[in-house]
């Protein structure tokens, strides 16, 4: 159930071309050759000349991947530079696994998926998937990616109770059974299942993939069942490691993105330690993306990130200290970017939030109080709460009238989105949503018009966020005006992310 529907999101460029360069690396072509041979990045030709590098020809996989900017209506990148950006908190490094975007396969701009560091895929069935490497593909170290990297994850990651004693991840399951996992050649691997698997390529390409491969050539070391006994008893004391299964997943951190050892397909390698306020990521020389003219991406040879609180971010972007800031800005701050484009040397720019909605409220149908449980399992309880929200109330309030009022639906891209989703229980009827909640039995109310529970409690709805966003307690504050029309109380509690995301603790019985 929405409180607001999606509304458009700041992002910031510095006015230097920055925007086709950022963006060029997102777009997947698959099948194309390429008609020229490579080019050796500025940046890197120094190292090639002394011997610290091979050749981009040789650094390339035999098929790399080809984007074709101008068949997608985009211009041809310039190579080089640095791009500065800011992050709230050091983990925030994370975010350049989503910004660079290397995923086994991907989405591209029509929402189909295209292979990406594969080079091919081969479904039978729904349930038998093939995957093919890139010939000689390398990670950012230069060390072969081959299936072997795959097998190491599945044989002794993903089943090593002692590194994931819950065993392999959910989207690998079907009706509780796990893959068949052949390895049929160097480049290629085949995932089988005795039912169709519909989750599995849509998965591999979400935002954070689950990562069913790793770099075993550096894992290994951490491994009991690859490393001397002598040699990994040394490294654990010298990390002050419980035990070698502590040690390998505090490495293996793919998605994190803080080991600056630990190899990655990605565009950019981290080279900075974890916990810094400054974060320095390299271009990947082995990056297996060209363009069509010949030249490696990313055209972008080095991110900078800086740590600061999330209040300073806006300023700091006014005063120039930012080419490109997607995180943090928020429609709050239109005033003061617009006051600033001009001194700041950048332009804002209006987009559409890739969620399903700018702000929800998801009930917690889990929630151990049975009769609390038992209404919010109840559709049209859910239904008569949303009903119960003034949504263009909160349009106006907070989003100059610009946002789209709708419920929690799939964006008008989607193959799945229709009209008839997108303002399900979305209109503002208090009468409706009253006869709702007397057809359910909550007709009794006390003196200040809440209703009643069956047990005589209060209805009283607590709600809990970060509330990071001054536009959540503003729309908080909103809706809690229109429930009090249909005799619903709610509580607003923001809490500390780190707290909020913590699951609490059983007391002993």
């Amino acid at each position: 159930m929405t409180r607001s529907p999606r509304t458009p999101s700041f992002r910031i460029t510095r006015r230097q071309g920055l925007v086709g360069a950022a963006a060029s690396i997102f777009a997947l072509t698959a099948g194309r050759a390429l008609a020229q041979a490579p080019l050796e990045p500025a940046a890197l030709k120094a190292r090639v000349e002394a011997g610290e590098l091979p050749p981009v020809a040789e650094r390339l996989p035999q098929e790399p991947l080809v984007v074709d900017l101008p068949a997608k209506g985009r211009e041809f990148g310039r190579a080089g530079g640095r791009l500065r950006t800011i992050f709230t908190r050091a983990r925030d490094v994370r975010y350049m696994v989503v910004y660079g975007y290397a995923r086994l396969v991907g989405f591209d701009e029509n929402y189909e998926l295209q292979p990406d560091i594969l080079r091919d895929v081969t479904v039978e069935e729904g349930r038998i998937f093939t995957l093919h490497l890139r010939r000689g593909h390398k990670w950012s170290d230069g060390a072969p990616f081959t299936t072997e990297d795959f097998r190491y994850w599945w044989e002794d990651v993903a089943n090593n109770e002692q590194l994931v004693p819950a065993g392999p991840p959910a989207l690998l399951l079907v009706d509780g059974e796990a893959p068949t996992v052949t390895v049929v050649s160097e480049t290629e691997i085949r995932f089988e299942w005795s039912a169709p698997n519909p989750r599995f390529l849509p998965a591999l390409a979400q935002a954070r993939p689950p990562f069913i491969y790793r770099p075993s050539h550096f894992m290994k070391q951490y491994h009991e069942a690859y490393t001397d006994k002598d040699a990994l008893a040394d490294m654990l004391r010298r990390t002050r490691s419980r035990n070698w299964a502590q040690l390998h997943n505090k490495l293996d951190n793919m998605y994190d993105f803080d080991n600056p050892e630990l190899p990655t397909l990605q565009p950019w390698i981290n080279t900075t330690e974890p916990n810094g306020q400054r974060y320095i990521l390299a271009r990947n020389p082995y990056y297996h993306r060209v363009d069509a003219k010949g030249v490696q991406l990313p055209y972008i040879d080095e991110v900078e990130a800086e740590i600061a609180a999330a209040g300073l971010v806006a300023s700091k972007v006014t005063l120039g200290e930012a080419d490109l800031q997607i995180r943090t800005l928020t429609f709050s701050d239109a005033p003061v970017l617009k006051k600033g484009e001009k001194t700041g040397n950048y332009t804002p720019y209006l987009w559409t939030n890739g969620a399903a909605s700018e702000i929800a409220l998801y009930p917690n149908l889990n929630y151990e109080d049975p009769v609390f449980q038992e209404l919010f399992r109840t559709a049209d309880f859910r239904r008569a709460l949303s009903l119960g929200i003034d949504r263009r109330a909160i349009n106006k309030s907070l989003f100059y009238g610009l946002a789209k009022e709708r419920a929690v639906a799939p964006l008008e891209q989607s193959p799945f989105f229709t009209e008839e989703r997108a303002q399900a229980y979305a209109d503002y009827d208090v009468d409706r949503a009253n006869a709702m909640l007397d057809a359910l039995g909550l007709t009794e109310k006390d003196g200040d018009g809440a209703r009643l529970l069956p047990d005589g409690r209060r209805l009283e709805l607590v709600v809990e966020t970060a509330g990071e966003r001054t536009e959540e307690s503003d729309a908080l504050e909103l809706v809690a005006e229109s429930w009090r029309l249909i005799g619903a109380k709610l509580i607003f509690r923001p809490l500390d992310r780190d707290i909020l995301a913590t699951p609490p603790t059983r007391a002993p019985r």
